[in-house]
Formats: structure tokens, C-alpha cells, sequence
């Protein structure tokens, strides 16, 4: 798609997110400070918008211009993973650090170079799965061994702890955590 075909469908997408919101033409136009004679030729594609449409339009509907625009993603998607360890455990981040939830690799070491386990209660969930070997998740008073290909999710505010099940390899997971949980298990490996 070239810069003309992204350019000529803005008005579509800026008429769908204002009836997603159920604005009508003179609503928007009082929130953006637009005229609705604008916003109406803006959308029926009369005219390209500038960017301070744009920009207007982006804080109304609370997102990026270049969402606004279906603009195409430029550059290298790739994310640069710096490994985390900390008490004998590594935390490899699979993407950028946001608010919401954040996904890490984590790699446990054999139970024999595992450090004591320590149990941790914080709002919120968590989620894993096991990409190798086995771990143990203790809540409280129960034990649950999980092996590669099975997954978990529990609430955080029982006391729990995750450890290496086995002696022979290390094990591996996927780990989401919410923002609290994150805090919880990472502000630790910071310091």
C-alpha cells in the first residue's frame, strides 16, 4: 500500500472510530475544537486532513495519529532483549515495557542451583507456560508440577513461589506478568 492509498482511506477509518464512539458530527466537533463542516469533509475524503486534524482527532479517540491513519509500520520490529539475572534465576524481557501486562522469558537453573525459594503474595494474576522441563508452582499448602506444553494462571494474592522440578535440565517458561507482579519479581532483580 503507497502513501496515496493509506491517505485516501483516512476519511473511512475517521468516520468508523467517531460511530464506534456513537459521536455524532457536532459532538466531535465540540470535543476537537473542529468545525463539523470540517470533520464531515475529512471523512467523506474531500479533504486530507493536516496534522492538526490529526492531532485534534488523536486526543478525542485517545489514539496514536499513526493509528489514525493506518500508517504502515516502518522501521525494525525487533526488540532488543538484555537478559535479567538475579539469585541464580534469568529473566529475558520479550518485549518493551509498558503498563499493561509484560511477557519475560524465564529460565530456571537444576533444583540443586535453585536459591531458597521465597514465597511472594502481590495483586493481581499470573500467567505461564512451560517451554522445557518442568517447574513446581507452590500456593500456599499445595504443589502442582507442570511440564513443557502445559500452562498455569492463578491469583497472586496467595503465597506462592515457581522452581525448577527437576535436577537434570533447566527449566524454561513463558512468564506474563500484570504490573503489580512485575514490580514484585523484577524490582528485586534490579537492585
Amino acid at each position: 500500500m503507497d502513501d496515496d492509498d493509506v491517505l485516501d482511506n483516512v476519511g473511512a477509518r475517521l468516520r468508523g472510530f467517531r460511530q464506534t464512539l456513537k459521536l455524532t458530527l457536532q459532538e466531535l466537533a465540540v470535543r476537537s475544537g473542529m468545525t463539523a463542516s470540517t470533520i464531515s469533509r475529512l471523512e467523506r475524503g474531500l479533504v486530507r486532513p493536516g496534522l492538526e486534524h490529526l492531532l485534534s482527532l488523536s486526543r478525542v479517540y485517545g489514539l496514536p495519529i499513526d493509528e489514525l491513519v493506518a500508517a504502515p509500520r516502518v522501521g525494525n520490529p525487533r526488540v532488543h532483549l538484555k537478559p535479567i539475572q538475579k539469585h541464580g534465576l534469568t529473566f529475558i524481557p520479550l518485549g518493551a515495557r509498558n503498563e499493561g501486562l509484560n511477557a519475560y522469558k524465564v529460565i530456571y537453573p537444576r533444583a540443586s542451583e535453585c536459591p531458597a525459594p521465597r514465597y511472594r503474595t502481590h495483586p493481581g494474576r499470573e500467567w505461564f507456560y512451560v517451554l522445557a522441563g518442568s517447574v513446581e508452582l507452590v500456593q500456599a499448602d499445595q504443589r502442582t508440577v507442570l511440564h513443557a506444553g502445559e500452562a498455569a494462571e492463578f491469583t497472586t494474592m496467595t503465597p506462592h513461589w515457581l522452581v525448577n522440578a527437576s535436577d537434570d535440565e533447566p527449566a524454561e517458561t513463558i512468564a506474563i506478568y500484570g504490573h503489580q507482579g512485575e514490580r514484585i519479581h523484577l524490582s528485586e532483580l534490579a537492585s
